[in-house]
């Protein structure tokens, strides 16, 4: 066991749970005022009730022994066996316990960031089952492929450093499923739905910024060069997407709003994610500019397809993951990465094959499972707020409280 490497994942995971209360005041600010402790609430109960799946069944059919490349066997049931013992199959410089309860953290946040499609129309109780559900059904199955010792995804050559499909892609598509089952907000394309508090999207944004340099450093399971190359590289990206995303707007609109500064930011590290230990400083630049240019793209077709995606899960984090999957087989190099690959600008072809294949086959097994769950859990407790809760808003109506007074 090595103390600089634990301490550093230790480290790596409280800054990964910061995320999620960050991911609440992001996703809070752009509500209206009537509904921001409610989406607070659906962020936030992540943390209670992830934790607990996790502990019983989470990392054990995620990092558990394989059962055949699908998902990993039940044998670490409420944490039988896992002990402060470094783990020879993921971690071999730190306790087990540590990579446990660092990989809890992306757990959490994962089924929390669907939420911000779903906002201002959605009942607490179906919500949860929902969330513990989907968690069980496609985020652990999906880890385990990608990331789990065994897991036929990874044996193929799919990579992801550090979540871009495992993350970013499965709640992207799980918000494109819940936008198509549960529809829009009502008033939709008709009443303005401005946020109320952008200095609390601000707030939340930094918060997240500052939480991914766990999320993407940790990744590296070592305080190591891979770590440094991954924290420059999540910077770099995440300045890059906000960049361009400003600019996108500023030519567009004519001025450059906060809002689209945070969300060029978000969508940049979104898309750095899954090629941060992989790339060098400029291709962290390259895929932060394509982020900014392709999300904000992504975020202003769904006017035109009518879909409410409330808070742009789908524009920033699906097409943000799945780009950034695509261009790590474009510009990944062992030259920053002894350990990694080379892709297309450093020689290979094969790389950008595996790393659709992996895209099109996460994408599609998450958007059908979401949508089969969502229609499941509608018809047996039904999800929607009724006409007259969802004028009154979430924070009166499912938890008898108000932001304001």
């Amino acid at each position: 066991m090595n103390g600089a490497d634990t301490a550093f994942i230790l480290a790596a995971a409280g800054l990964v749970l910061l995320m999620t209360p960050g991911l609440a005041l992001f996703y809070a600010g752009m509500v209206r005022s009537k509904n921001v402790l409610g989406t607070i609430m659906q962020s936030l109960v992540m943390i209670s009730i992830i934790s607990i799946e996790w502990v019983y069944f989470g990392y054990s059919m995620s990092f558990g022994p394989d059962v055949g490349g699908i998902v990993g066997n039940l044998s670490w049931f409420a944490l039988h066996g896992v002990t402060n013992t470094p783990s020879t199959e993921y971690a071999t410089t730190i306790p087990q316990t540590v990579f446990m309860i660092y990989q809890c953290m992306f757990a959490i946040i994962t089924p929390a960031l669907i939420t911000g499609a779903f906002a201002e129309r959605v009942r607490f109780a179906p919500f949860v089952v929902f969330s513990l559900l989907w968690a069980i059904l496609v985020y652990n199955p999906v880890c385990h492929w990608i990331w789990g010792s065994g897991g036929w995804l990874g044996k193929i050559g799919v990579l992801d450093f550090a979540g871009g499909l495992v993350v970013h892609a499965t709640c992207g598509m799980a918000a494109l499923a819940a936008v198509m089952v549960i529809g829009p907000r009502r008033g939709y394309g008709q009443r303005s739905f401005m946020p109320h508090n952008l200095p609390m999207t601000m707030l939340g944004a930094g918060l997240l910024w500052f939480g991914w340099f766990g999320f993407n450093g940790g990744s590296a399971l070592a305080a190591n060069d891979v770590a440094a190359t991954a924290f420059v590289a999540t910077h770099l990206g995440g300045m890059a997407g906000m960049a361009m995303w400003t600019l996108m707007e500023w030519l567009r609109l004519g001025k450059p709003t906060t809002l689209g500064a945070a969300s060029g930011a978000i969508a940049g590290l979104a898309t750095i994610t899954p090629a941060a230990g992989f790339v060098g400083p400029n291709g962290a630049i390259a895929i932060g500019l394509v982020a900014g240019f392709v999300c904000y793209g992504a975020v202003n077709l769904k006017a035109r397809f009518k879909f409410d995606d409330s808070l742009d899960v789908v524009g920033i984090h699906g097409v943000g993951g799945i780009t950034g999957t695509l261009l790590l087989g474009v510009f990944a190099t062992k030259a920053v990465n002894s350990g990694g690959i080379d892709g297309l600008l450093a020689g290979s072809v094969t790389q950008l094959g595996y790393q659709a294949f992996g895209v099109v086959v996460v994408s599609a097994y998450a958007f059908i499972v979401s949508w089969l769950l969502l229609k499941g859990v509608q018809k047996v407790l039904g999800l929607r707020l009724d006409e007259d809760a969802e004028v009154q808003g979430l924070d009166a109506t499912e938890h008898s409280e108000a932001a304001y007074s």
